[in-house]
């Protein structure tokens, strides 16, 4: 057995209710998302944004640089995996970019209000399951969370990793 199907099988184990099910496909990437904002928020000195062309400017922030070190873990688990992580990835940094230009609060604030409610509910979830998160048992499935939500959605796209 893949150390992927190993990983997600136990992950699963945490997670078998339909409710629990639900609010973790909900909250799950919305923890990813809010984690990578907030990094997002915290400044990076100008030296590494202004050797960048102007594009890039934007997403040139310590959530990407977390987001490349996690793209690396995901590959080692499974190319496809990480595929679908990359575009996941793309997604929430274009989000973020748009929420820091057109929400009227700052984006830390936004995103602190997103990650504190996402958990309130992932802990919801699991009081309904009555089983811990995964993650108290090893820290390794705060990254696998993501990675068993896609995989869901691989399952229903018909897509094999």
């Amino acid at each position: 057995m893949r150390k992927i199907d190993t990983l997600l099988a136990e992950y699963a184990v945490s997670h078998q209710t339909k409710l629990n099910i639900a609010i973790h496909y909900i909250c799950v990437p919305l923890i990813f998302f809010s984690l990578i904002g907030l990094l997002a928020s915290i400044p990076i000195p100008n030296v590494i944004t202004n050797a960048l062309p102007v594009f890039l400017m934007p997403y040139a922030h310590l959530g990407t640089i977390v987001l490349i070190f996690g793209l690396f873990y995901y590959l080692k688990l499974s190319k496809t995996l990480f595929a679908g992580m990359l575009l996941f990835s793309v997604i929430v940094l274009l989000a973020i970019n748009y929420v820091s230009l057109f929400i009227g609060i700052p984006l830390w604030l936004s995103m602190l209000i997103i990650f504190v409610l996402a958990w309130v509910g992932q802990f919801i979830g699991h009081n309904h399951e009555g089983k811990k998160p995964s993650f108290l048992k090893d820290l390794q499935f705060l990254m696998i969370g993501p990675a068993w939500t896609m995989s869901h959605l691989f399952d229903a796209l018909n897509i094999k990793f």
